[in-house]
């Protein structure tokens, strides 16, 4: 809970219990029930309090459990996303790697017939 929210529970909670004794003390009644209607009208007073602090409690741990759930969402959401981009990652590697082999196996076979060619011409030269 925000420390507005707190502060605003406080001051509710203070200036009610002051409403109270006020209205109470200023009834046209005996000490005798001006004092019971007053633990009654705080007991009824800290009831609500006590009411509304629970709910503002579990509104305030759903607010929590929907941000766990969403960070949560995003962890796994995020994990898909480098699996996805390391796939990407070795596939265009392993493409790499068989046009590198294909480029060294083609230049092979270049220097292979070219030196068959200059062997042959160096033939022609010696006959």
């Amino acid at each position: 809970m925000s420390e507005k929210s707190s502060d605003l529970l406080k001051g509710l909670f203070v200036g009610g219990l002051i409403g109270v004794v006020l209205g109470i003390l200023f009834a046209p009644k005996s000490g005798k029930e001006t004092r019971e209607d007053i633990i009654r009208k705080t007991d009824e007073f800290l009831d609500q309090a006590k009411e509304g602090y629970e709910s503002a409690l579990e509104k305030g741990k759903t607010v929590y459990e929907t941000a766990v759930k969403h960070l949560k969402d995003l962890e796994i959401s995020a994990k898909e996303k480098m699996d996805e981009a390391e796939g990407k990652i070795n596939e265009f590697a392993q493409h790499s790697a068989e046009v590198v082999g294909d480029n060294k196996t083609r230049f092979r076979k270049a220097i292979d017939a070219g030196l068959e060619a200059y062997k042959e011409e160096n033939i022609k030269k010696t006959i």
